[in-house]
């Protein structure tokens, strides 16, 4: 597959953006640890060129906290088309300003900054809006354009289908139009607490309130990965009702039961609708999915995902739209682009962030720090990704030391992490 889409997005060329990918190496040579994809399950930690100014608006950071997210668990098995050998992997990250372009005046050398996994060109209309995820001026994919006559923002790390830029589990990053693409974090919050600004919070906030959770709703959220997680707090914010989770991870289930949500295990409920509507006989205000319609249930659809005939399932969906009451709402985050269907899409993370920083996290009604299991270096990331397949805080040797309540420095040896 990677071959074909490289082949064919080669032929269709390039669509003209207001930001490039590729990057001008510092002169003096030097290098620095960098985690690449080289085939499905192949990632390795190499040594890539250190980036130097190559745009006026650029801005470099020096990593100090990056992670491995779920959604990079799809391009380590190669299931997004238009990956390449030697892509630098990831999108969400933080770190401390390192250099910075000329034309650059509201960020100074050696301030802390948090950044979007996606890239905001400030003047389309979307970005106008704060929708940053749908900018339509920094991916030059030909391809997705072609396929669906449309193309999101150009991402960090996500192969050439979303602009080809490279991704930020390294140690160092540079940022396409800095100034609006970087969010200043106070020294009041720490690197755990900030992090997280880059996806996995506007990702989850938008969800909720895109799917208009409001005081009083009864809710039922499908997977508690980190995104699920962070759903369950943010509709306990919102005034939920009532909150009713589904996953089969003990540890997961285990952790919706302290936040006072009812739980469903899949693996051991045969019918889950069935299950469901017992609980809830008038049916939901709203349902969200939290990713799992990535993961089949029954060996139809995993056949037809081994085969690459289908990349996405519809069994959670169609749970979703019979578990829901009549003028429900359903919630869709992330991938997917009577009953009111909603495409969340992927997070515009520019909408968000400073809501997220100002009102919950600095005041502290919501802790973000409950998604880190575990914290190890740079140079033993590559041996994580296949314990992640079966939430991490990635360590580099410019990272501050953990906060109170962050884990600290390890190397996993469980078969599976939770988050």
């Amino acid at each position: 597959m990677q071959a074909a889409t490289n082949i064919l997005q080669s032929q269709l060329g390039k669509l003209p953006t207001v930001v490039q990918p590729e990057y001008k190496h510092r002169g003096d040579g030097s290098t620095m640890k960098a985690l690449a994809w080289f085939g499905a399950t192949d990632v390795r930690v190499i040594d890539a060129p250190i980036p130097d100014i190559t745009e006026p608006d650029d801005v470099f950071v020096k990593v100090t906290g990056t992670t491995i997210c779920g959604s990079d668990l799809h391009l380590y098995h190669g299931e997004i088309m238009a990956l390449q050998k030697g892509d630098i992997l990831g999108h969400e990250f933080m770190g401390v300003v390192d250099r910075i372009g000329p034309n650059v005046e509201n960020l100074t050398i050696g301030q802390r900054v948090v950044a979007s996994f996606q890239m905001t060109c400030r003047k389309c209309r979307y970005c106008k809006e704060g929708l940053s995820s749908f900018c339509d001026n920094t991916n030059n994919s030909t391809l997705q354009n072609y396929m669906y006559g449309t193309r999101d923002a150009g991402f960090f790390g996500y192969s050439h289908f979303t602009g080809g830029f490279p991704g930020v589990q390294a140690e160092y990053v540079r940022v396409p139009l800095g100034e609006v693409n970087l969010l200043p974090i106070s020294n009041d919050v720490s690197d755990e607490e900030a992090l997280y600004l880059s996806d996995v919070l506007p990702a989850s906030y938008h969800c909720v309130v895109d799917t208009g959770v409001q005081e009083g709703d009864t809710v039922r959220i499908w997977g508690l990965s980190p995104i699920g997680q962070c759903c369950v707090r943010w509709a306990k914010l919102k005034r939920a009702s009532r909150i009713i989770t589904i996953d089969q991870v003990p540890e997961r289930l285990e952790c919706a039961k302290e936040q006072d949500c009812e739980v469903v295990n899949f693996s051991t409920v045969k019918d889950v609708s069935q299950k469901v509507h017992e609980m809830v006989p008038r049916g939901f205000d709203v349902a969200v999915d939290c990713s799992t319609f990535h993961e089949p249930k029954t060996l139809l659809h995993k056949g037809m995902k081994m085969l690459m005939l289908e990349t996405d399932v519809l069994e959670t969906a169609n749970e979703m739209i019979i578990s829901v009451r009549k003028i429900g709402r359903c919630g869709l985050i992330a991938a997917y682009a009577g009953v009111r269907f909603i495409s969340n899409g992927q997070a515009p993370v520019h909408k968000y962030w400073r809501e997220i920083l100002y009102d919950y996290i600095m005041t502290s009604k919501f802790d973000p720090k409950f998604m880190i299991s575990h914290r190890v270096s740079l140079e033993d990331m590559a041996k994580l990704y296949a314990a992640f397949d079966k939430r991490i805080g990635i360590k580099t040797r410019f990272s501050s030391p953990p906060s109170d309540g962050a884990p600290k420095l390890e190397l996993s040896k469980a078969s599976r992490i939770i988050f």
